[in-house]
């Protein structure tokens, strides 16, 4: 079984990610980072070169491939959803958990994070706070049909989210 973190971006997959990684003694896996490194490229240039197909085509075999293994916190990609076979995936593999927040607390880490303006490029031309409204409720279907559980990470420090999801989990082992 996997634990799976799922949700926009800058919403805290990989800071709590890290943490839960550390208690659980599970490597913690990023599909972007995989993506980066199967690819040669940022994403900010997969997109550039071969648009957000050619990323989604890459990003579905990465899921396929970590969903596979055990025991390991995956912290997906914010879109990762869209596609119904990456969603499958990752539920068959592990449990699934949500991570949510307000757009402006998301919006806010994203023009913080010299990470998400370097590689991440915008995915509509509205760009913003505009654009992660838009998006967020875009996916929210998607989103909620994906996960197990969810949390509101912007109500609690890392720390504490990391612990909430594991109480949920230890409880949630056989769902």
């Amino acid at each position: 079984m996997n634990l799976v973190l799922i949700g926009y971006r800058c919403t805290g997959k990989t800071a709590i990610g890290r943490i839960l990684a550390d208690r659980l003694g599970w490597p913690l896996v990023d599909t972007d980072t995989l993506i980066q490194q199967r690819a040669g490229r940022s994403i900010k240039e997969i997109v550039a070169e071969g648009g957000w197909p050619e990323f989604r085509r890459i990003e579905r075999e990465v899921v396929a491939d970590v969903a596979a293994d055990d025991r390991q916190v995956v912290s997906a990609g914010g879109g990762a959803i869209l596609d119904d076979a990456n969603t499958e995936a990752l539920r068959a593999g592990g449990k699934v958990v949500l991570l949510t927040c307000a757009p402006e607390t998301i919006w806010d880490r994203m023009k913080a994070d010299p990470k998400t303006l370097a590689e991440r490029p915008d995915l509509t031309d509205s760009g913003g706070i505009a654009e992660v409204r838009r998006l967020l409720e875009e996916r929210r279907e998607k989103y909620d049909a994906a996960c197990h559980y969810r949390i509101q990470t912007d109500r609690f420090a890392p720390d504490e989210a990391a612990g909430r999801i594991l109480t949920w989990l230890k409880v949630n082992r056989d769902l």
